[in-house]
């Protein structure tokens, strides 16, 4: 019989809701200038009022990892992420490819460093 590891916990707090998108951020799974879900939308998704949200947003603003822009939404800052934006839409594409297609991870990036070393 084996175990499995617990899912970990929702986040509950403004707190966990900032790290959960600082961390996305800062690896790069959510590029320069994507736009973040509105406040409403996390709130509803993480199932927490939409203060908290919203100080969530509030505190990655400060942090200079978002910007907020009226009818534009919030985005993730210039130089907040390890990659531009389109460039994180195409890996997470060449990842689901890979995946759709039985090829590993392992070889998915054997291809990538071919085709970067080549151009």
């Amino acid at each position: 019989m084996t175990s499995m590891d617990p899912a970990p916990p929702a986040p509950r707090t403004a707190d966990d809701i900032a790290g959960l998108f600082r961390g996305a951020i800062r690896s790069g799974q959510l590029g320069d200038g994507e736009r973040l879900p509105t406040v409403r939308q996390t709130a509803r998704d993480f199932e927490v009022a939409q203060a908290t949200a919203a100080k969530a947003y509030r505190a990655l603003e400060q942090e200079g990892l978002v910007v907020t822009r009226t009818a534009a939404g919030t985005r993730v800052a210039p130089g907040a992420s390890r990659a531009a934006g389109p460039v994180v839409e195409h890996a997470r594409a060449l990842a689901e490819a890979a995946q759709r297609e039985g090829t590993g991870f392992d070889d998915a990036v054997a291809v990538l460093r071919a085709v970067w070393g080549g151009s």
